[in-house]
């Protein structure tokens, strides 16, 4: 065709013609330049012209048809759909066959993008995820919101009763769950008492919505710095808490607390949530509610309370167990107690009153009136408690509540609903109950001694070796009119009684080798035997281990003294722990080491708590520490059970809705090694059988056991056991009013008409009448025979035999007995006492007569060498543990050496030289 026939060029702009022909050789129908551009050659047919149609139609036919590379059949590249060249068939299916994608709902993956960017979602798509995700929770919101239902005061205020059982199943009581509240309307809660909880626990109550976001970022931001304010939860909040009686830990339940708070918060008054706040918290001693609350620690109806005692009662609201100036050991017995309750609870009163003067709630003038803190009445018993019930109850709940794994708090079980079954046996019990009240009814009479037989008091702990369940315990008279659990710790010394852990220590650890301890340090000792021979006598000079004598703080010496200033000069650790001497134990703890003693008595079962004294001071061997009965008696069940230790338990099991939530599990633990346990076992049987324990004898049985009295007779004890059961015995005097501060002991000289309380005396005698009901139909089983241990050492100044020569001696005659040194030879065992003593006939039941145990020590000072031989003129016989022939004698005895201390003295004239 001649070039005049050709078409005229269509203008660069294109328009519709241009567009409709992009379109053709987007789908195949021409070939195309591989770029979309005109060819560089313009030589060939008019069909393969391609117009021009500028780049947005190229961009828009791409969008439209854009397909795979196809072939051309110049050999050249062309976009389109090709299968018309020599790759057509082949890379055609890649693109250019594909039709426009279909338009989804939900374009994701999404579509037209390829690589990461057709994974990443447009913000169209997340906002439409976002939107309906809001719109669903408050769809949710809304639903709970409607489905939640408002606290009822009344419906809150049920509970059920915990029922405590006896160890053999049998019900023991039903208390602690009765409800003890009376619900009150608004108007007869005193403003002072709104005011106190506002200013307290809540400052934007009167406007918050029952949520208060700036509440709980002030409290947090305080709690951050240390310091005290109200608490971030808002008193709405704080009100739907404690109306709920499951307090679980759950986020189920904190989100549908959340939407009750609202709901209360939109739809009540705020006189409705202040009273019914009142109404149902708890404020300790079983207590909910502010009338029960106002009752139970003043005596009076809530609307009579001043501001002094509402700021108090508004204090409890933050925790009871810690601000009850009586002290809740059930709660915590570290922290819980009374010094420390009432600290806190001083230091928050004050706090509040001040906050009410701040926020405008009171006047300065009428905060100044409150400057002293409004103790309140002392802990009262329900009447069903009375007696012993009381303390079983108070002991359970507090192990109870300090050993379960499922966190039941005080206030939950104030509310009810639990099985409690405890290890207490009805029987021993009421036979320690028994015999406490024989000692009460027969020797104490307040009337005819005002100032010697008031304030007297008794503790009772009786373990089981085998299992450490506590089989009884003594309180007090009643729980009703003494709230202080005597079988708790009271603060009274042990005395005497600790001499055990001495023993203990020594034969377990070793006395140190002054030679080699500087050196090897713990390896250089050697196990002590009882059989070590040490000085007992009067103000003996105590040393440390390598031979220092040991001073205290203002540099003066320790001189130790024995009860009644008796000196018994070497004796043996065995009769050491038979006459209670001082000196030797006091010496022997420090060649040990007081902190070796410390760990044996731990290892025996005490805590190293406020009630462990201090061990830096050579009398901690001798009971300067005030652990409770309980404790002592389990810790002397250890040495019953071979040295096995287990910890003394008073519950078994915890039911709630039928479910066990608790299971006691008994864990044994070695404490020390049986040949160490058995040797003390030997050494206070012997203390029992001839020494100051002699009224504890049980006749037929085996019995161990050790008296206790303290310096200025402030407290006396005896603790002593069978192979089945261990018991306690404490006594003392202090002031039984507990709002007195400052209580101090009193001193027992003339008590129950006795010159001086001894271990032996009253406590011995409780204890024998006790256990021989308690063991009356149990089998007869003998202690472990102790095998030998340890190495006959010598201390205190005690003079040791020199040692034989090494080399061997010269054919010769043997040397004469006098040309060889000799130890000295300990003193005798005195001979079995009699056994036709009457009950209360305490010096009669010691061995020659002397006293019951000589205040622990009794007696005076056994005489110089070459005094005049005494004669008998105390009770008995002139024994004891007499002198050798010729040596005995007493320089002041009455002039005779009877040693009789005031008649009560263990006698120990020598016989005629």
């Amino acid at each position: 065709m001649s070039e005049h026939r050709r078409k005229t060029p269509q203008p660069q702009g294109g328009g519709r013609a241009a567009t409709r022909r992009a379109t053709q050789q987007s789908s195949g129908r021409r070939a195309a330049p591989s770029h979309g551009v005109t060819s560089e050659s313009p030589s060939g047919s008019h069909g393969e012209d391609a117009p021009y149609g500028g780049r947005a139609a190229a961009r828009r036919a791409a969008q439209r048809g854009s397909g795979g590379r196809g072939g051309s059949d110049g050999g050249g590249r062309r976009r389109g759909g090709g299968g018309d060249g020599p790759e057509g068939p082949d890379r055609g299916r890649g693109r250019g066959n594909q039709r426009p994608a279909k338009k989804r709902f939900i374009d994701y993956p999404r579509a037209g993008k390829y690589g990461v960017r057709r994974w990443v979602p447009s913000w169209r798509l997340v906002s439409s995820l976002c939107i309906g995700f809001l719109g669903l929770l408050m769809g949710l919101a809304g639903l709970a919101y409607a489905m939640v239902a408002k606290p009822e005061v009344k419906a809150a205020a049920k509970a059920e009763n915990n029922v405590y059982y006896w160890a053999d199943n049998t019900q023991m009581v039903a208390t602690g769950g009765e409800v003890n509240r009376q619900v009150i309307g608004y108007e007869q809660i005193p403003e002072a008492m709104r005011n106190a909880v506002i200013s307290a626990e809540n400052k934007s109550f009167d406007h918050d919505k029952g949520i208060d976001p700036m509440g709980i970022a002030r409290a947090l931001v305080n709690m951050a710095k240390g310091g005290q304010t109200q608490g971030g939860s808002t008193i709405t909040q704080q009100y739907v808490k404690n109306s709920r009686l499951s307090q679980e830990q759950t986020l189920s339940r904190k989100f549908e607390e959340l939407f009750i708070t609202l709901k209360v918060g939109k739809e009540e008054d705020k006189k409705t949530v202040m009273a019914g706040y009142l109404n149902v918290s708890y404020y300790g001693r079983g207590a909910s509610g502010l009338q029960a609350a106002a009752r139970t620690y003043y005596g009076e109806d809530a609307k009579n309370l001043n501001p002094s005692q509402c700021a108090f009662l508004a204090t409890l609201l933050k925790g009871a167990g810690y601000y009850d100036p009586a002290g809740v050991p059930e709660v915590d017995p570290k922290e819980a107690t009374r010094e420390k309750n009432l600290d806190r609870a001083t230091k928050r009163w004050k706090w509040i009153l001040n906050e009410e003067v701040k926020d405008g709630r009171m006047k300065q003038s009428e905060r100044d009136k409150y400057q002293d803190f409004p103790m309140p009445d002392p802990p009262k018993k329900d009447a069903q408690l009375g007696g012993q019930t009381g303390y079983l109850v108070d002991l359970a709940k507090s192990y109870f509540l300090n050993n379960n794994t499922h966190h039941v708090t005080a206030e939950m079980l104030s509310q009810g609903g639990y099985e409690i079954h405890t290890t207490f046996d009805r029987e021993k019990v009421g036979q320690l109950n028994k015999a406490v009240k024989r000692v009460y009814d027969e020797k104490m009479d307040p009337k005819k001694r005002p100032d010697k037989d008031t304030h007297v008091q008794f503790g009772g702990g009786s373990v089981d070796p085998e299992t450490g369940a506590i089989k009884a315990i003594y309180g007090g008279k009643d729980a009703t009119q003494h709230y202080t659990n005597n079988a708790d710790p009271t603060g009274a010394a042990v005395g005497s009684t600790f001499k055990p852990f001495v023993l203990a220590a020594a034969m377990e650890y070793g006395k140190r080798d002054p030679a080699g301890i500087a050196d090897q340090g713990d390896s250089q000792r050697k196990k002590v035997s009882p059989k070590s021979i040490y000085n007992a006598d009067n103000k003996l000079k105590i040393k440390k281990y390598n031979g220092d004598i040991w001073t205290d703080e203002n540099g003066k010496e320790w001189l130790q003294t024995n009860d009644g200033n008796e000196s018994r000069g070497d004796i043996t650790l065995r009769e050491a722990m038979q006459w209670s001497a001082n000196s030797p134990y006091v010496q022997l703890g420090m060649d040990v080491g007081t902190d070796k003693v410390k760990k044996a008595a731990m290892a025996a079962g005490l805590k190293d708590d406020r009630n462990m004294a201090d061990s830096n001071v050579p009398s901690f061997s001798i009971g300067t520490s005030s652990p409770s009965v309980i404790r002592m008696a389990g810790a002397y069940a250890t040495f019953a059970a071979s040295g096995q230790q287990r910890e003394p338990f008073s519950v078994t099991q915890v039911k709630k809705l039928g479910n066990v939530i608790y299971q006691h599990e008994t864990v044994t633990k070695r404490a020390f090694d049986n040949v160490v346990a058995d040797n003390v076992t030997d050494v206070l049987k012997n203390v029992v059988e001839k020494g100051t324990g002699t009224p504890a004898k049980l006749p037929g049985r085996d019995v161990a056991g050790k008296t206790g009295t303290t310096d200025d007779n402030l407290s006396a004890w005896f603790v002593g056991y069978t192979p089945q059961l261990s018991t306690a015995i404490s006594m003392y005097r202090l002031d039984d009013n507990e709002k007195h501060k400052n209580r101090k002991f009193e001193k027992m000289y003339g008590t129950g008409g006795e010159e001086k309380i001894h271990g032996a005396s009253f406590p011995a005698q409780i204890w024998h009448d006790y256990m021989a009901e308690a063991m009356k139909n149990e089998k007869v089983v003998a202690f472990p025979k102790a095998e030998p241990i340890g190495e006959t050492l010598y201390g205190g100044g005690a003079s040791s035999p020199e040692p034989t020569p090494s080399y061997t001696p010269p054919p010769s005659p043997p040397p004469s007995p006098s040309d060889t040194p000799t130890p000295s030879a300990p003193t005798s065992p005195s001979p079995d006492p009699s056994e036709t003593c009457g009950t209360w006939d305490w010096p009669c039941q010691n061995d020659g007569g002397g006293t019951s145990e000589g205040g622990d020590n009794g007696g005076t000072d056994s005489g110089t060498t070459g005094g005049t031989p005494g004669t008998s003129a105390g009770n008995g016989d002139p024994g004891g543990s007499s002198p050798p022939p010729g040596d005995g004698g007493n320089g002041n005895g009455n002039g005779n050496g009877n040693g009789n201390g005031n008649g009560n003295g263990n006698i120990f004239g020598g016989p005629a030289g």
